[in-house]
């Protein structure tokens, strides 16, 4: 049984706030690359783009990450949901191990709070997504529904 809505009404408006997230980690990337250009891959240092400290391998990976979460927007059929539960779990942890490493020598992303809350922020947003973005059929949403109204 599934314990996520399906053919949620408002679904369109999900995934097109999950395009929007993969769109800013892109961004955040691509001006992070160009910030960091000419840097150590891992470089601690003070750089930083839109108040968030980065450094070329986190900004790579933010890259990365945006364009997963966007191919499966553009894909779609429930593969958007499963990456969008999967990356947010993933900027979880990088975010608490961002946080945990803050002001230490492993802080080989560069991170600074500011980032850590963006990214926070991002991957609880991402979990919203994920949760209420499945598509079903109507069997399985009818069988969603009378489940959800048994207390």
């Amino acid at each position: 049984m599934a314990h996520t809505p399906v053919n949620h009404p408002a679904r369109p408006v999900y995934r097109a706030i999950g395009g929007l997230i993969g769109l800013y980690l892109v961004v955040f990337g691509a001006l992070g690359a160009i910030a960091s250009a000419g840097n150590d891959f891992f470089a601690q240092d003070d750089t930083k783009v839109l108040g968030q400290g980065t450094n070329l391998g986190f900004s790579l990976l933010s890259v990365l990450l945006g364009v997963v979460i966007l191919a499966g927007t553009a894909i779609g059929r429930n593969l958007d949901v499963a990456i969008n539960q999967w990356l947010s779990y993933t900027l979880m942890v990088i975010s608490l191990a961002g946080l945990a490493f803050i002001q230490t020598d492993a802080n080989i992303a560069n991170f600074n709070i500011i980032t850590v809350i963006v990214l926070m922020t991002l991957s609880l947003v991402l979990l919203m997504v994920g949760m209420y973005g499945k598509v079903g059929t109507d069997e399985e949403k009818d069988a969603w529904q009378k489940a959800r109204l048994v207390l």
